[in-house]
Formats: structure tokens, C-alpha cells, sequence
């Protein structure tokens, strides 16, 4: 922020003016992210509806998958979008329950960045305690492992 700018939130005594600009322009300006990321989410849920991933020649492999033979965490991800939108949960779960799983968990994130942003709040940095990050990370992995092993063909899409 430049000097002339933050002179210019100073009140006359010299303490800075909390108002905040609530003019539709604003908030319209707030909003623009989140909306955007919602402009582009939504035609890739729908084109991924519409067209099967489960016949070959419309997606590209995984490349881990095509490198080692091996799936990764999000290898049936976009099988599962699919049974999502067609309604089929138990497909979906058979597919990738980690995916499953995770869509509400990002829903709820978009939710509170949009709401932090049309009441003009401080959208938060730290997105949870590093612990919890940590363990995320650790299940991700673990879920990686152990959908390649052999007990794990369940996980496997």
C-alpha cells in the first residue's frame, strides 16, 4: 500500500477509519474469486457428467499410474464426479471414497472464503492447525499406500 493511500484511512486524529466500503461495486469485487472459481468449477463438473471417464479415449491417463502401474491418491477421481452426479454413492465410494470424502470438506472451505468475502471479513491464512494439516497429509499417503497393496483392492478404483 502506498503513503497516499494510507494517509488517506486516516481519520483527522490520525487513527485509522475501519468503515468499509459496501457499495455494490465492492462487494461485487469481493465476490469475483470465489465466483470465478465457481464459473470454472461448474462446467467441469458438468462436462465430466456428461462424458464417461470410464471409456477410454476421452481423458488422459494418470501419469503416475501410466509411469509405475500403481494408482495415486486421485486415480478414480474423475470416475467418481461422475457417479456423484448421476447418483450413484456407492459407485462413487467404490471408485474413491478418499475423493468422496474430500468434496464436502472443499464445498465447506469455498463456503467460508465466499462468506468471509460478501462480509467483507479477513479471510483467514491459516487454514487449520498444523497438526491436523500434518495428519491430512499422513492419511493421504497412507491411503496412497495401502490402496496398492494387495489387502487394499478394496481402495483401488
Amino acid at each position: 500500500m502506498s503513503p497516499e493511500n494510507v494517509s488517506a484511512r486516516l481519520r483527522p486524529g490520525g487513527t485509522p477509519d475501519r468503515r468499509r466500503d459496501r457499495s455494490p461495486v465492492a462487494a461485487a469485487r469481493r465476490l469475483s474469486r470465489p465466483a470465478g472459481v465457481l464459473v470454472l468449477a461448474v462446467p467441469v463438473v458438468c462436462y465430466v457428467a456428461a462424458v464417461d471417464p470410464g471409456q477410454a479415449g476421452h481423458y488422459p491417463t494418470c501419469p503416475f499410474l501410466a509411469l509405475t502401474g500403481y494408482e495415486c491418491p486421485g486415480c478414480g477421481a474423475l470416475r467418481t464426479i461422475h457417479a456423484l452426479a448421476h447418483g450413484h454413492l456407492r459407485e462413487a465410494l467404490g471408485l474413491n471414497v478418499f475423493a468422496v470424502v474430500m468434496i464436502p470438506v472443499l464445498a465447506f472451505f469455498w463456503l467460508r472464503w465466499t462468506a468471509a468475502r460478501a462480509l467483507d471479513r479477513p479471510v483467514r491464512t491459516r487454514v487449520a492447525d498444523p497438526r491436523l494439516i500434518w495428519a491430512f497429509l499422513g492419511a493421504v499417503l497412507l491411503f496412497w499406500l495401502v490402496r496398492n497393496l494387495p489387502f487394499g483392492a478394496v481402495l483401488a478404483a
